[in-house]
């Protein structure tokens, strides 16, 4: 059973959002293209085999051969019409329009035969003989023919085989080349403009200047001023750190150069710094112009910890990108930009003045900002009157472009799976819980009994979710199983807000076992249920206590960075704190369980009754909306939770 997560991050933005470029075909490796060489010659090959045979075969159906003292018979009763002489070989023709072949010595016509076998002048001056010249292109191909072909295809064999290795020698000059992918200012096709980023407004703002600078660079020289040579783009995955990068190439119109971190690093040592060499190369021809390296920290994680030791790959790119970096000229006009949702792991040389000068953070979006956001991606998407882009924006806290992109898409699947050619709100409404979620799982059938636990369980969430003071409020109770949840509740906050304070989390961790309390008290036992709503309880607990300083014991101290790791010092091995503060930590995070697990203990048996009637309810409908949760609560004496505008 899962709810909504209190920190659950979102994204703003996704590849899958951004325009489509022209498709290109897939390049074949040197292996591939090797083997398609050797079956492409195999195959030509077959084929003059095959033409050769033809022509041979029809050269075998050849008439009838007959022995020269049958032709000199033939010639005295006079039967033949004609006679044609190829050196040797005679083709005769009969009056019957039949063909005979017959064979003479070579050193004697055959005028000269025919008299010594006793023809008389007259008799041959009745048949009518040609000599054919042997020459022609016919007669030599056909003779030399069963020489030539096989010489031509050993020799055109070799010669594929050369131009093989010839092209993987080439290949091996040519492994140390940048991998960029290039996109021109003129494809208009793949051209992404501010107007196509919502939201991150502060971000656009500072990255106009970039844009001024790229179109008019002389008012900034004119000065003094010196533009950034690097910018740095931080936010979570999928805040649209790519998507607002294209933006700025788009709106300067100038190239745009996009790779990401991992291509620098190989198996061989030189060829990361030697791609870096080359792309910058690359990029000062083509200047002015963007380049743009996604995902940085896999080539610019911190140096000196240990691990790879001082001269590997992966250090000697990072060292070579920060001398380029450095070297360049203020007139160069050449921008770095990199993204990153990992700034902490960065090396400190790499965020210094001089290279990535400025860092823009990339916030999760506000309502109004998903609104936008929205609005961008209801683009060529019919819609039925129904839609309103404003509730699903207030429905959609914590998410982001990414999420967005995907529910719009998923909406638009959902009403074509139904044979409907607009999109209503109700697939908009459906789709927001398969994004959460996962979908639907009908076919997962629960027995009966897993049936009542399920239900139980699920409006033990909602019903102390309703009653502690600072908890949110419930929006759905299901036990249609969703992804690996059997069934689910969804809470969503009255209002949005950008901090959590330490009773709102202790309202959260109490709502996350209210399903493993009613378990608990309706069936005196415990099920493999609560495995989920467990581990979000604990890991939120140990944050409380290791990362915002929530314990009154441990006090203001950090413990752990925002990762999850313990904080290291100056070694990979070193502890920051010892095996008492260890055992301190755990003692405090299952004191805030304990006490998270008797505070939803105590609304459950204060409101037993409404454990028992909701759940019945539940198990009857399968799944309840926010208004007909709220008449339930009413009628059980429960005054459900309003927003302010509201009260």
């Amino acid at each position: 059973m899962k709810e909504q997560e209190p920190d659950k991050k979102l994204k703003n933005d996704t590849k899958g959002g951004e325009k489509n470029g022209k498709m290109k075909m897939p390049e074949m490796n040197p292996k591939q293209q090797f083997f398609t060489n050797i079956a492409s010659s195999l195959l030509i090959f077959l084929v003059i085999i095959t033409l050769y045979s033809y022509f041979t075969t029809e050269q075998t159906k050849k008439p009838k051969e007959i022995s020269v003292s049958e032709l000199v018979s033939l010639v005295k009763k006079g039967e033949v019409s004609a006679i044609s002489v190829d050196g040797e070989k005679l083709s005769i023709d009969l009056k019957d329009k039949t063909q005979k072949e017959a064979k003479k010595e070579t050193e004697d016509s055959l005028s000269q035969t025919l008299l010594n076998y006793g023809v008389t002048q007259d008799q041959l001056s009745a048949t009518k003989i040609k000599v054919v010249e042997p020459t022609g292109f016919w007669f030599w191909f056909l003779n030399l023919a069963p020489i030539l072909i096989p010489v031509i295809f050993i020799l055109l064999f070799f010669w594929i085989i050369t131009r093989q290795v010839k092209g993987a020698g080439v290949q091996a000059f040519t492994f140390g080349q940048s991998k960029a992918r290039i996109i021109d200012p003129d494809d208009t096709n793949q051209i992404v403009t501010f107007k196509d980023v919502a939201g991150v407004k502060e971000a656009k703002e500072e990255l106009s200047e970039i844009v001024d600078f790229l179109k008019n660079p002389k008012k900034f020289l004119d000065i003094g001023a010196r533009i950034p040579k690097g910018v740095i783009l931080m936010g979570a995955p999928g805040t649209g750190k790519t998507l607002l990068a294209r933006a700025v190439a788009g709106e300067a119109h100038v190239p745009f150069f996009h790779l990401s971190g991992s291509e620098f690093v190989e198996m061989f040592v030189g060829v990361g710094a030697s791609r870096v060499r080359d792309l910058f190369k690359m990029a000062k021809k083509a200047a002015p112009a963007i380049i743009f390296i996604d995902e940085i920290d896999a080539v610019g994680r911190i140096r000196g910890t240990g691990v790879g030791g001082g001269n590997d790959e992966r250090e000697q790119t990072l060292n070579q990108i920060l001398v380029e970096m450095d070297g360049f000229e203020p007139n160069e006009k050449v921008i770095i930009i990199a993204a990153t949702n990992r700034p902490d792991v960065l090396d400190p040389a790499l965020l210094r003045p001089g290279r990535f000068d400025r860092r823009v953070t990339l916030d999760l979006p506000d309502l109004e900002d998903r609104q936008e956001i929205l609005k961008i991606y209801a683009n060529k998407k019919p819609f039925a009157e129904d839609v309103n882009l404003r509730t699903i924006a207030e429905r959609t806290p914590g998410f982001s472009g990414a999420d967005l992109y995907s529910l719009m898409n998923e909406g638009a699947i959902l009403a074509a799976r139904e044979g409907r050619k607009k999109v209503a709100q109700f697939d908009l409404v459906r789709s927001i819980e398969k994004v959460m979620l996962g979908p639907e799982r009908r076919s997962h059938i629960l027995s009966k009994d897993e049936k009542k636990i399920t239900a139980y369980h699920e409006v033990g969430h909602a019903l102390v979710a309703s009653v502690l003071k600072y908890s949110d409020p419930v929006h759905k109770v299901s036990i249609i199983s969703r992804g690996h949840a059997a069934g689910y509740t969804l809470t969503l906050p009255l209002e949005e807000r950008k901090l959590q304070s330490k009773k709102e989390f202790l309202d959260d961790i109490a709502k996350m076992l209210g399903g493993y309390a009613a378990e608990r008290i309706a069936f005196g036992d415990i099920t493999t249920g609560p495995s989920n709503d467990l581990q979000v309880a604990t890991s939120l607990a140990r944050s409380m206590v290791t990362r915002w300083g929530m314990s009154d014991k441990i006090g203001p101290v950090a413990l752990e960075d925002p990762s999850g790791k313990i904080i290291y010092g100056r070694g990979i091995g070193e502890k920051e704190y010892s095996e008492q503060v260890f055992a301190l930590v755990d003692a405090e995070v299952s004191l805030i369980m304990n006490e998270g697990l008797a505070r939803a203990n105590e609304v459950l048996a204060t409101h037993r009754k409404a454990l028992d009637l909701i759940s019945e309810e539940l198990i009857r409908v399968e799944t309840i909306e926010h208004t007909e949760f709220d008449t339930l609560l009413v009628a059980n004496g429960i005054i459900p939770k309003k927003k302010t505008e509201e009260v």
